[in-house]
């Protein structure tokens, strides 16, 4: 038997662990609510891991369909030959299915996964006239950014009752900080610096801003910085940079970068 492998680095800030825990021993899906780049994708990979679970991860978008989740038939050596797509492939092996911004998915998609999220915890795949019924290890994990500073789709009421909710955010300064530095192994001094930064960012009320500065964007460049590119330098290309293509409100990003660093 394989031994367990290692969780990836992840820092509670709540009960969030505990929730999620109790949830997969209830067989109950799970929906992560919070803003880009909060750690919503690195918790659901931390708790796989935790759970000894594989982790099988569909980013959504308006382009995939059903069929490309489910499975299809293709031609192979001159043979039809059935190919799970995720979804099925999950099922079967009763992994952590996790569905990466679940709200931009096409209405096909919600509707197939509608049986796994409920009492059934059965998928259709209608194209082979089969019914998979989830084993116990099995987990349906669903991500979206519930508006946050734009106009995204949100899900339906119907959809949401469906799971147990867990609502992220950035965390408080001290503690995301501890999360930079222990992501990447800048000095302290820079975290504190570069978590002071974001939160000027943050609390700017700027329209230019489609998404404001996550802690995935201070984790790239406090790796920039322990790389040893410049700081200011490492702000321009990791956090200014990502947030705009506004001139000019990239010099007011990087005018309040200088400052903080």
């Amino acid at each position: 038997m394989n031994a367990p492998r290692s969780a990836p680095y992840y820092r509670p800030v709540g009960r969030e662990v505990e929730v999620f825990r109790r949830a997969y021993e209830c067989r109950l899906p799970v929906m992560l609510k919070g803003p880009t780049g909060c750690g919503k994708s690195r918790f659901v990979e931390h708790m796989a891991a935790a759970l000894d679970r594989p982790l099988v991860t569909v980013a959504c978008n308006d382009e995939t369909s059903a069929a490309d989740l489910l499975g299809r038939w293709v031609v192979r050596g001159g043979e039809t030959l059935w190919a799970d797509g995720p979804v099925t492939r999950a099922v079967r092996e009763g992994a952590v299915l996790y569905l990466d911004e679940v709200a931009e998915a096409r209405e096909d998609v919600i509707v197939c996964v509608h049986p796994l999220s409920d009492h059934r915890r059965q998928l259709f795949v209608d194209r082979r006239d089969e019914t998979l019924e989830a084993p116990p290890g099995f987990m349906l994990v669903v991500s979206f950014n519930p508006g946050y500073r734009r106009g995204l789709k949100e899900l339906k009421p119907s959809t949401r009752q469906r799971f147990v909710a867990l609502s992220f955010t950035y965390p408080e300064a001290e503690i995301e900080a501890e999360i930079v530095r222990s992501e990447t192994g800048v000095d302290g001094a820079v975290a504190k610096k570069l978590v002071t930064l974001a939160t000027r960012i943050r609390a700017l009320d700027e329209p230019g801003l489609a998404e404001t500065a996550s802690t995935r964007l201070l984790v790239g460049a406090a790796r920039l910085i322990k790389a040893g590119l410049p700081p200011r330098v490492a702000c321009a290309s990791a956090i200014v940079q990502p947030l705009t293509d506004d001139a000019t409100t990239a010099r007011a990003l990087q005018d309040l970068a200088d400052l903080a660093l």
